[in-house]
């Protein structure tokens, strides 16, 4: 019988819950539980495929198709697990469901009501993850707030689901912020007594509660929460901000956090974290930095990228180095040239995006890599413009552009993908999900792969145009992969360049901290290949010129990122 942890947060949202359902199914992976993870999301979206980067940050594609919640991509980066569908589950999809049902007679002569009936269908889900994965441990993250009104109803949900599968079979930690007060040099456990005191209104009782602080927790706090919660100490635990997030779990195992729920779960195995461990000590001990620069429209916020910085930093890691990221908004590029904002990066990256704020900039970003021979990535978006760019600068095509940005440019270089036109809806309707991409022999995608056929994560509805591609290929912009039958380009390269390659897919999202994924492996390594040969463009950068956003550092504690 599956088992089950539920995780909820308090006192403020952005904690940091996906890292630590991510950690906990690391901690009880290690100690030989199968896992199967759930993020329930309370806002009546569908799915997060419309929403705005700014919104909720990047969209995370899985393998099925699925427009995802951005904490399934900490969930398969840290458990190392393949998630579908059912590992997201929002407002929107349970009340659409309940609708539906009513309309079609499902419920005749009752009156719907949120208990039993929306209540049950967010169970009914949770029991649906454990049948479909057969997991011994599901691991389930409530995202919002305790108090937040959208929410109630999924925490009702889980109160429920002790009774359902007996109360040895349920455990609920809970997420908090010891806010410090400078005035008086300490950290204030009020709010934490105020969220667990709302929670247990709900009536769930929390076996264990994490206390996210930026200063120590010692031992006279933990047992005031510990007093004032009704919580054993010992599941009292403290979680200082850290210099990576993949410290988190050795930080939570280290507190004894993980012997504690594998004794509430029966489980006898000892965990083994020692790869894990010297992947964090070789994450904070690079032997030499490499400076990237990501061009993009949502810099502002890094969460929308945040699968892209995560590849970035595996391919570091593979290459013993540590990735120094600088934020470049593409309209910079357009208001101020190339020059003074990307001089000093060994490796350009220009990342996923819809509409055409910014075009411009990412075309000039891309002209100025190739004619500089600065190594470059470009991701869906990325290869389109650095498609258009050739176009306009090698083949003379003035007037090419995307369909999606100029519906009536004389040579739209990038068409709509077949039947996309045609679409009057916008959510779920884009080519989604894993599709067979073949290698061209010889070429640096082929050789970074090591294989003929890969399969890859896409979210687009844009193509390169195939009326273009021979003159492309002639020209030197070489179709280094495609769909198996030839119809689509899915990889696009220039011809003798040290690296300049795009992809129509995402690799990002199926990189992992041990397997990080081949084109972001090589491109990082002929990064550093461009350091070494200490070309202009590896020259510290002065953090305070124009051209280089720094965020927050609330964007930076989100996003779990050194900049």
């Amino acid at each position: 019988m599956t088992q089950y942890v539920f995780v909820t947060g308090g006192v403020v949202s952005s904690l940091g819950k996906g890292i630590v359902v991510a950690s906990i199914g690391r901690m009880l992976k290690n100690r030989g539980a199968s896992i199967a993870v759930m993020k329930l999301d309370p806002y009546l979206n569908v799915d997060p495929g419309t929403m705005s980067p700014y919104q909720h940050g990047e969209v995370y594609v899985t393998g099925d198709g699925s427009e995802t919640d951005l904490d399934l991509g900490h969930y398969e980066r840290f458990i190392d697990v393949e998630l579908t569908a059912v590992s997201n589950v929002t407002a929107g999809q349970i009340y659409s469901d309940v609708i539906s049902r009513e309309r079609n007679g499902r419920y005749l002569g009752g009156t719907i009501q949120t208990v039993p009936h929306v209540t049950n269908l967010i169970k009914e889900r949770i029991h649906q993850l454990a049948d479909e994965s057969g997991a011994d441990v599901a691991v389930i993250e409530v995202g919002g707030t305790v108090g937040d009104i959208e929410g109630l109803p999924f925490l009702e949900a889980i109160r429920q689901m002790r009774n359902d599968v007996g109360r040895d079979n349920a455990t609920y930690v809970h997420l908090t912020l010891l806010p410090y007060l400078g005035s008086t040099g300490e950290l204030k456990t009020k709010p934490t007594q105020h969220s667990v005191q709302a929670l247990r209104g709900i009536g769930i009782q929390p076996d264990a509660i994490i206390c996210r602080s930026d200063h120590e927790v010692d031992l006279g706090l933990r047992e005031k929460i510990s007093l004032y919660c009704d919580v054993p100490t010992e599941a009292v635990i403290g979680l200082e901000t850290l210099d990576t997030v993949y410290a988190v779990p050795l930080s939570l195992e280290e507190q004894g956090f993980g012997d504690f729920l594998a004794d509430r779960l029966g489980i006898t195995r000892s965990a083994d974290l020692s790869a894990w461990s010297d992947m964090v000590e070789k994450l904070r001990d690079p032997k030499r930095t490499v400076r990237i620069a990501i061009v993009g429209k949502y810099v502002e916020l890094p969460d929308s990228y945040l699968s892209v910085i995560e590849a970035l930093r595996h391919a570091a890691l593979a290459g013993d180095c540590e990735v120094v990221i600088d934020w470049i908004k593409a309209e910079d590029i357009e208001e101020q040239g190339p020059d003074h904002v990307l001089s000093r990066a060994s490796g350009i990256v220009v990342p996923g995006g819809f509409g055409e704020r910014g075009v411009e900039g990412m075309i000039t970003t891309a002209r100025y890599a190739r004619e500089r021979g600065i190594p470059y990535l470009g991701l869906c978006l990325g290869m389109q413009v650095m498609v258009i760019e050739w176009a306009r600068s090698v083949l003379g095509l003035e007037d090419a552009n995307s369909a999606e940005f100029d519906p009536g440019s004389e040579d739209p270089v990038i068409a709509y993908l077949p039947g996309q036109r045609e679409l009057g809806a916008t959510g779920g309707t884009m080519r989604l999900g894993l599709y067979p991409c073949k290698l061209t022999s010889g070429t640096i995608a082929a050789n970074a792969y090591g294989t003929e056929l890969v399969n890859e994560r896409h979210r687009h509805r844009y193509e390169l145009n195939n009326d273009y591609r021979e003159r492309f290929n002639e020209s030197g912009l070489i179709s280094s992969g495609t769909a198996p039958d030839g119809s689509l380009v899915e990889i696009s390269e220039v011809k003798d360049h040290p690296f300049m390659v795009g992809s129509q897919f995402h690799p990002e999202f199926a990189s992992r901290p041990d397997r990080p994924h081949p084109l972001f492996r090589e491109f990082v390594s002929a990064a550093v290949d461009t350091l070494r040969e200490g070309a202009q463009h590896t020259m510290p950068l002065d953090e305070s010129e124009n051209g280089n956003v720094s965020p927050s550092a609330e964007m930076i504690e989100r996003s779990g990122i050194s900049t």
